[in-house]
């Protein structure tokens, strides 16, 4: 908790880019942002490199990303010419679950799904995130029901890590707004439908008058949809 009290500062302000350059000024903290090339991860990366800020930025790759992903990736990394570093699945776990439960366990149970996320995504993030102080995400409120408590500092326990979330309350047409403004590459399958965008089997378009992560592992009956890397109070 005294952790959290030494950010109150930076819990003030409510503008993105003035939190990521107070965050960046900060003396002997470890400074890490993780990208999804989520439409508000985009936003946060052309803010970080558009200032040259000393905040490394990485990404998880599970292996099942669908092709735009991958493009705007790409396309990232051209615009800005900077790094973004990525990070894989132990190459041993993913060979013995497939070889035990075949390419689409994930759809049988939470269970399976469950275990296919701490594979391939919850497993790399703690790679990502170790000797690291603070973990800057692209979380909005807006994104679920159960984001909606969430605080702009928080404290991480299960990563040992303080997590900070610029864009907690903007809404998605100010994210849009910004893309448009500064030319931010984003995945095309924005266009298309796609809101919350994950891994290529888990993920279709979402339907109007749906919920923002409704296209996200659509088989489950279920409102608390997570894949383990952003705890959830419950």
């Amino acid at each position: 908790m005294n952790r959290i009290n030494s950010f109150s500062s930076i819990a003030e302000i409510s503008n993105p880019l003035e939190i990521l350059k107070s965050i960046a000024q900060m003396k002997g903290e470890k400074i890490v942002f993780s990208t999804s090339l989520s439409a508000e991860d985009q936003v946060i990366t052309h803010m970080i490199f558009s200032l040259n800020l000393d905040i490394e930025i990485f990404t998880l790759d599970t292996g099942r990303m669908f092709p735009e992903t991958y493009q705007t990736l790409q396309k990232t990394l051209e615009k800005y010419q900077k790094e973004i570093k990525v990070y894989f699945p132990a190459a041993e776990e993913v060979e013995e679950l497939m070889t035990e439960k075949g390419a689409f366990s994930f759809y049988d149970s939470v269970e399976n799904r469950k275990q296919c996320c701490e594979i391939r995504k919850v497993k790399p993030l703690k790679r990502s995130l170790k000797g690291k102080t603070i973990w800057i995400t692209g979380i909005r409120s807006e994104h679920s029901q159960n984001r909606t408590e969430m605080q702009k500092i928080e404290w991480d326990a299960a990563n040992n890590i303080t997590k900070i979330h610029p864009l907690l309350h903007w809404s998605n047409d100010e994210v849009w707004t910004y893309i448009k403004a500064n030319n931010v590459p984003y995945n095309s399958l924005h266009d298309k439908g796609f809101i919350s965008i994950g891994c290529q089997p888990c993920t279709r378009a979402v339907k109007e008058g749906e919920d923002f992560r409704a296209g996200r592992w659509w088989w489950e009956d279920t409102s608390k949809k997570e894949c383990g890397l952003h705890s959830i109070k419950q």
